[in-house]
């Protein structure tokens, strides 16, 4: 099976590269195209095997590649709404909350309109829904502009120019010249700091990621699909559930590649993070660290009960990580966990040494 994983990048740095498992996803994020994986995630097919975990991210049970291919080819059957709301029931629980709340309307759309087609909700709710979006991004720029007056004039007027051009997009409203949060932190990348303006440049940035998204935002899910078709958009609703292996540190910030390095998300949260600092992101979502511990007391009990052999220091060697690049917002508690380090370090010993026999 082959894999789309969309390049959603919130830095202007290349796509982290950092999905590498079963199955096919389009996120639906940016244009969808085909991409090459060169980031080594091969010391994290241990936690691939791991079934049913949360997502440390966003807290929702991830899907397996398997499971997916699945449920994909039972929606490439379904004629009708009505069809797709009844295979999809059953997967409520997996599915991210933006996804989770459209599918509830598609859900009550389908009770007075069994026999409609997806596409005809979103198409109805798409005026709504797109005069919503606009002023929430216009709330951003506003907000980017307010924060440029930091610097000097002759930059601050740079950057008023660009977000003046970012709401013409806008407000133009082209299919072929749609507005993504790229095209503007593409140009602030286009203009050069003056001396002491970098942290002033962060805080642009750091702003322009609040930008709606079809993973963050109904409406832009709204607007982002309402010419799909229903296979899409029914495919869509589950696609960012896959369990993919994510790089704590980014492997384009030279993260390594192992399995200290390694969690696995639900490919929805590790697009929309992309190469965004661990500490940022979780500014973005406050609620991360609770969900990290869930996850990390979900992988020690399976170990508790027999999995993930030969790695049983991934606790102690994640909670490092965790802190870390959290910059300490991220404190895994372990005291449930029955080995020590010291213990968890003979058991992987015994078992490398029962393999080698």
């Amino acid at each position: 099976m082959r894999i789309l994983p969309i390049n959603f990048n919130f830095y202007n740095r290349p796509a982290r590269n950092d999905l590498k498992t079963s199955g096919y996803i389009n996120t639906g994020l940016e244009k969808d195209v085909f991409i090459s994986f060169r980031a080594n995630t091969s010391a994290g097919n241990p936690l691939r095997k791991l079934k049913k975990l949360k997502c440390p991210y966003f807290g929702a049970e991830m899907i397996s590649g398997k499971e997916l291919a699945g449920i994909e080819k039972r929606l490439d059957s379904c004629a009708n709404i009505k069809e797709v709301v009844t295979i999809l029931k059953k997967y409520r629980k997996f599915m991210l909350k933006t996804e989770k709340r459209i599918f509830k309307r598609f859900e009550e759309f389908s009770k007075t309109n069994p026999d409609a087609q997806l596409q005809d909700c979103l198409k109805l709710w798409y005026d709504e829904a797109i005069t919503k979006l606009k002023l929430d991004e216009f709330n951003v720029l506003d907000d980017i502009d307010k924060i440029s007056l930091k610097l000097t004039p002759q930059n601050a007027l740079a950057v008023h120019a660009k977000t003046t051009r970012c709401r013409q997009v806008i407000l133009e409203n082209k299919k072929e010249d749609t507005f993504k949060r790229r095209i503007l932190l593409d140009s602030l990348d286009e203009i050069q700091p003056k001396r002491g303006e970098k942290k002033v440049f962060d805080e642009l940035k750091d702003r322009a990621v609040y930008l709606p998204t079809s993973v963050t935002s109904e409406n832009a899910f709204i607007v982002k699909y309402a010419d799909r078709t229903q296979q899409e958009i029914a495919k869509r609703l589950v696609r960012t559930s896959l369990a993919t292996i994510e790089h704590i540190k980014p492997n384009s910030e030279e993260g390594e590649n192992n399995i200290a390095n390694f969690m696995l998300t639900s490919a929805g949260a590790n697009n929309l993070r992309s190469n965004m600092p661990l500490y940022k992101f979780i500014n973005m979502f406050p609620n991360i660290p609770k969900y990290c511990q869930k996850h990390i007391n979900q992988i020690i009990e399976l170990i508790h009960k027999g999995q993930l052999k030969g790695n049983e220091t991934y606790p102690y060697k994640v909670k490092n990580t965790l802190a870390r690049e959290s910059k300490g917002r991220i404190i895994l508690d372990l005291s449930e966990y029955k080995y020590t380090r010291e213990d968890a370090m003979a058991a992987e010993k015994r078992h490398y040494k029962k393999q080698l026999t």
